[in-house]
């Protein structure tokens, strides 16, 4: 038997639950203590499988129902219809490679981002009962996910922007995400305002959630519809899993939001 996994839930709306875990309950050891479930990161196979079973106890719904890509640090987003229920788990891994982004209109279906740093977004369509779950890296950020997955919802779901619900979850703060000049200049050159998202302390650092949460007011979100937690992993790693303070080579946060059955 293992603690139950301690998790952050974010108030949205009545139909929808969404959450991030922290580093609580488990039975991850080491760099990967004590709750993770992802099976990419070098963890052992069987903790990350008991750890996936405490969260589906915690949650209430069937295991098969949790869905994590293999994220690459891109913009590909998946959608996640009732077919994708039906696969079979060499299929799953096949849809879900190379993945950064998930959107799903199916009730009961969990959709999530790992997170370690990186900034994970959690978009509600209340209209079109859609949810969606971005994960946003400095090259994801870079890139524009967050816009691209807006886009694709209203592609798949008709999603209006500005009736949109967000949530950024933890992630690496302006203060600790110290970066060098080449990562600077790729987001000048991608356009941003730099004044706006950065700023000089003997090294440049860059405000990946604000840079997230401007993207989010371009497309349309209305800012007071978006809710940040403030949460800085790098800072709060006994509790938030931080790769810049653990090394690669340790556990990740689940970053999740379904739809109530």
């Amino acid at each position: 038997m293992i603690e139950p996994p301690v998790i952050t839930y974010y108030d949205v709306a009545d139909e929808v639950v969404a959450f991030s875990t922290t580093r609580h309950g488990g039975c991850g050891k080491g760099a990967y203590s004590g709750f993770s479930i992802n099976a990419y990161c070098g963890d052992d196979e069987d903790c990350v499988r008991r750890n996936r079973e405490a969260l589906s106890d915690a949650l209430g719904i069937d295991g098969s129902h949790i869905v994590m890509p293999h994220q690459t640090h891109g913009t590909e987003t998946r959608v996640i219809g009732p077919e994708f229920l039906e696969l079979g788990s060499r299929s799953r891994h096949m849809v879900l490679e190379g993945v950064d982004a998930l959107m799903t209109s199916v009730r009961g279906v969990c959709i999530g981002v790992s997170t370690a740093d990186c900034i994970p977004v959690l978009l509600y369509d209340a209209d079109n009962h859609a949810v969606c779950a971005v994960h946003a890296g400095w090259r994801g950020t870079v890139m524009r996910i967050v816009q691209k997955a807006i886009v694709e919802m209203n592609a798949v779901y008709g999603t209006d922007a500005s009736r949109l619900k967000a949530v950024i979850g933890p992630g690496i703060s302006l203060d600790s995400f110290e970066v060098g000049e080449e990562v600077y200049d790729r987001f000048c050159a991608a356009g941003f305002d730099m004044q706006g998202i950065s700023c000089r302390k003997g090294k440049w650092h860059i405000d990946l959630p604000g840079c997230n949460r401007m993207q989010m007011v371009e497309s349309g979100v209305d800012d007071g519809n978006i809710y940040s937690c403030g949460i800085c992993t790098f800072k709060n790693a006994d509790d938030y899993f931080s790769a810049r303070r653990l090394g690669t080579e340790s556990g990740r946060i689940f970053n999740a939001i379904y739809l109530r059955q």
